[in-house]
């Protein structure tokens, strides 16, 4: 078999003896291996067939491959062109707004002033009080009404001239109302614990019979209870000495003034 190898030792003796050894050996050595024909012609073969593919192997130029030329291609990366900067966009001129024109001043035409009609200015008259204690009011002494003046008879004239009509008398001036022996206004409980005190003055309206024809609130005191209770009392109850003219009573105006004080 290949790669087994077989040592034999040969002894110096006679050419017969030689042989004899020889073949006694080679036969012992069969023996031992125990190789049959068969394997040996098999082996044999294989060392020939293996001998002839290496001579025909080293006779055989092997052709030769030229060297392949190796290509490299180198890629670049493509470079970004830089982009081009946004033009700033042209910024639109702005014009100065127009200054306002000043309005025209309007001219306004003065109204006609109003026509008040004259109202008879009413006098002062004395301020009544108003206590804790009633006490009586005193009673205002009457003016003394003046008396009409006759006017003068006209002179006799020519009988072919006109007569004149005689000229109306003078309007005597009016004598102003006042105000009698009335009521004390009631002081209020509350006012009087709260220390409320002050002066009412009223806008009244007499009739011609002395009555109350109208009522308004001049000047408060600064506390609406005494307001309201000077009202009520002179719009229910209070009576007046009309004011007159040329002998007649006529409906006037008088500002009547209340006073609230607490005893100390």
């Amino acid at each position: 078999m290949p790669g087994m190898t077989a040592t034999l030792t040969v002894l110096p003796e006679d050419k017969n003896d030689h042989d004899t050894a020889t073949a006694r050996s080679a036969r012992s050595t069969f023996q031992r291996t125990h190789i049959s024909p068969v394997s040996l012609l098999t082996v044999s073969l294989a060392h020939a067939g293996l001998l002839g593919l290496l001579l025909f192997a080293a006779d055989t130029p092997q052709p030769i491959t030229p060297p392949r030329p190796l290509t490299i291609s180198l890629i670049s990366p493509e470079v970004e062109k830089p982009q081009p900067a946004p033009q700033p966009k042209p910024q639109p001129q702005l014009r100065p707004a127009p200054r306002p024109q000043p309005p025209e001043p309007a001219v306004v035409k003065p109204l006609p002033p109003p026509v008040l009609a004259a109202k008879p200015t009413p006098a002062s008259t004395p301020q009544p009080m108003i206590e804790d204690v009633p006490v009586p009011a005193a009673e205002p002494k009457p003016v003394p009404v003046p008396e009409p003046v006759p006017a003068p008879e006209p002179s006799p004239v020519p009988v072919a001239a006109e007569v004149s009509k005689p000229a109306p008398a003078p309007p005597t001036p009016p004598r102003q109302a006042d105000y009698l022996a009335n009521p004390k206004p009631h002081y209020p409980p509350l006012s009087r614990r709260l220390g409320e005190a002050g002066t009412v003055r009223l806008n009244i309206l007499v009739n011609p019979d002395g009555s109350v024809a109208r009522l308004e609130l001049a000047q408060s005191s600064g506390y609406p209870r005494l307001d309201r209770s000077a009202m009520e009392t002179v719009q229910s109850s209070w009576k007046f000495e009309p004011a007159r003219q040329g002998g007649k009573p006529v409906a006037a105006w008088v500002i009547v003034p209340i006073q609230f004080t607490l005893r100390s």
